[in-house]
């Protein structure tokens, strides 16, 4: 028997919550206009390889929840896991770099990810997220992290809390990498399976372990920011220096680490106590060998990116609703043979911006005047059999009640323009 239900982490959008993703982009694209960026649109698709050369073959992603499969050509593709690496390859493949930089884009769309559904995560999620690549200034975090300050804003959110922290660069990590190392392994025997087998090849990952034993191993392990070199130093340092004139609240957290290979010095993340044990709205930082990595020039790179599932989790917490869906402007009630007259003034209504709905049931005025009710039409357009007898229609603002008699030729016209002094009045208030 066909199984109907939507696969196993994954959701349907109901029409009555896409007006909450329509609120997110049209703020997000607001904010990012304000701040220079341009949306990009990659594939939801790429080779496998691009996400194993970048994420790291070590991660999570790679090694237990990328969706791969062999297209018909037996090449391997990967749908993707994250926007980063897909945003980091256009900007490669169509030579971004050869254009003014910094290069400055944003996304939104669908990710994959193979891991267990709970509240904010499901196997097909939504992210929205930035990128900077072409400087390497401490500023350009500090803005990245500010554009994502100011989208929270615009949605209402205040009870966020911000950690900070710079995990060096390439100069710098190997002397860390090996005080990390030698210090778990006196507590190999109490880290999970997982961290065990990644010590060797990247201890920074036991850091971002949730596992309740490895939090404990790690504690007290040495930390990032005492092995910073000079310039790596003054480079948290500045980032540090723009965020308290900006008065922004943060703490530094020596611990926090991203789980992807390709992050270097600043890392960030974002989180709120209203969600639960999976705190973070969002997280990112710098990754200055990701374009290396996949074959360009070093290039400089900060960004990061949130899952609109759990922003949404957030904002509800939070008592914050989307705003109303637009008011529909006219109801057309019809009866026995006026229906096709109805629908020609609906058709004409629409054709002049205004959104109109008609029924389509062939229910009695009663119960049409409640349909009208319930879609919370601005205004009732009676189109009976006496109506076009007449040459008369009758008009009902919704609002107090009041009906007036308009002739149907020009009925459409002055619609528009009551309809056009009401929204000017609703905007004055």
């Amino acid at each position: 028997m066909l199984n109907t239900r939507a696969p196993r982490g994954t959701v349907d959008i109901l029409p009555h919550e896409v007006v909450w993703w329509h609120h997110l982009k049209n703020v997000a694209e607001q904010v990012c206009c304000d701040y220079g960026y341009q949306e990009i649109v990659t594939p939801l698709f790429e080779h496998t390889e691009l996400f194993v050369r970048t994420s790291g073959e070590t991660s999570d992603i790679v090694t237990r929840q990328m969706y791969t499969f062999s297209d018909g050509s037996g090449r391997s593709l990967t749908l993707r896991p994250e926007g980063t690496p897909g945003v980091g390859r256009a900007y490669l493949e169509h030579k971004m770099y050869a254009q003014p930089q910094p290069t400055k884009m944003y996304y939104f769309g669908p990710m994959f990810r193979y891991e267990r559904p709970q509240a904010g995560r499901q196997r097909q999620f939504h992210q929205f997220g930035v990128e900077v690549f072409g400087s390497d200034s401490a500023i350009a975090d500090a803005e990245t992290m500010l554009c994502g300050v100011e989208y929270l804003s615009r949605l209402g959110l205040r009870e966020l809390s911000v950690q900070v922290n710079s995990i060096g660069c390439t100069g710098c990590r190997p002397a860390y990498r090996e005080a990390l190392i030698s210090y778990l392994k006196d507590r190999a025997d109490t880290l999970c399976e997982d961290c065990s087998r990644r010590l060797a090849a990247n201890p920074l990952r036991v850091l971002d372990c949730k596992n309740d034993r490895c939090k404990d191993a790690s504690r007290g392990a040495p930390v990032t920011l005492d092995y910073l070199c000079s310039e790596c130093s003054e480079h948290f340092g500045q980032l540090r220096s723009v965020l308290d004139r900006r008065a922004i609240e943060y703490s530094v957290d020596p611990n926090l680490v991203r789980g992807l290979d390709y992050y270097t010095r600043t890392v960030f993340e974002f989180t709120s106590g209203k969600i639960g044990a999976q705190s973070a709205v969002f997280g990112g930082g710098r990754y200055d060998g990701l374009i290396e990595s996949l074959g360009g020039t070093r290039t400089p790179g900060v960004g990061w990116a949130l899952g609109l599932e759990r922003l949404i989790m957030v904002l509800r917490s939070e008592g914050i609703v989307p705003p109303p869906r637009k008011q529909l402007g006219v109801y057309i009630l019809t009866s026995g043979q006026s229906a096709e007259q109805g629908f020609l003034l609906t058709e004409e209504l629409r054709r002049s911006c205004v959104s109109a709905e008609m029924d389509l049931l062939g229910r009695s005025f009663k119960s049409q005047m409640k349909q009208a009710d319930r879609l919370g039409a601005k205004f009732a357009l009676f189109v009976g059999e006496d109506e076009i007898r007449t040459g008369q229609a009758t008009v009902r603002r919704m609002q107090d009640g009041t009906q007036t008699s308009v002739p149907l030729e020009g009925v459409v016209r002055w619609l528009a323009t009551q309809l056009t002094e009401h929204d000017a009045r609703s905007d004055d208030k």
